[in-house]
């Protein structure tokens, strides 16, 4: 079973809780493959900073699975940068840097989820007909929107605001000063139009 861990401590605001499924699949004895990113938890964006892990069965399996990933990673570098590595390692080591990191991604995670909330709120307040439950149920840093491409295009156009074609858009630009006018401008797009409610 393939993991791709990008959002923990994110997702939630427990990076602990975060990492249950992966752990519930362990326990049950399931093969295990975790990507793991630290650009978006840690900040680390242009770092390449993460981890890939297989579990394995035994010391035999693990040798034969570190010599093919080896031929694997040779070809695309030699040895990879430290940086990032280093610096989680320092936070994570030590309980005074660790809890502060646990405190601070948990207020990240409570600030974007605020952020759903109150841009489904201020959508509402604009006189939005549509249900944009989608967009609290979901969980991470981006919001699918379920607009269209033209709609997106429009935003950006008309509103100077830069979201993925495909209605992806970024909470953790939101703030209190500015999601009352995306809202608007979100609203003014899709009044009397439909959107797509499930990614």
């Amino acid at each position: 079973v393939f993991f791709d861990s990008a959002y923990q401590g994110f997702a939630s605001g427990d990076a602990e809780a975060d990492a249950a499924a992966l752990r519930l699949f362990v326990a049950e004895g399931h093969n295990v493959a975790l990507a793991q990113s630290f650009a978006k938890n840690f900040g680390l964006y242009g770092e390449r900073c993460g981890t890939f892990s297989l579990l394995c069965n035994n010391a035999d399996e693990k040798e034969k699975v570190m010599s093919q990933l080896k031929l694997i990673i040779r070809p695309m570098y030699s040895s990879p940068p430290i940086h990032g590595s280093s610096i989680v390692r320092t936070v994570l080591s030590g309980d005074e840097l660790k809890d502060q990191y646990y405190e601070e991604c948990a207020h990240m995670a409570n600030r974007i989820k605020s952020m759903r909330n109150l841009l489904v709120d201020k959508l509402k307040e604009a006189g939005s007909t549509h249900d944009w439950s989608h967009v609290t149920e979901q969980i991470g840093m981006f919001a699918f929107t379920g607009m269209n491409s033209d709609m997106c295009d429009e935003l950006t156009s008309e509103y100077a605001i830069f979201l993925t074609r495909d209605g992806r858009i970024s909470l953790a630009g939101l703030n209190d000063n500015n999601v009352e006018y995306v809202a608007k401008a979100i609203h003014s797009v899709t009044d009397g139009k439909s959107i797509t409610t499930s990614s």
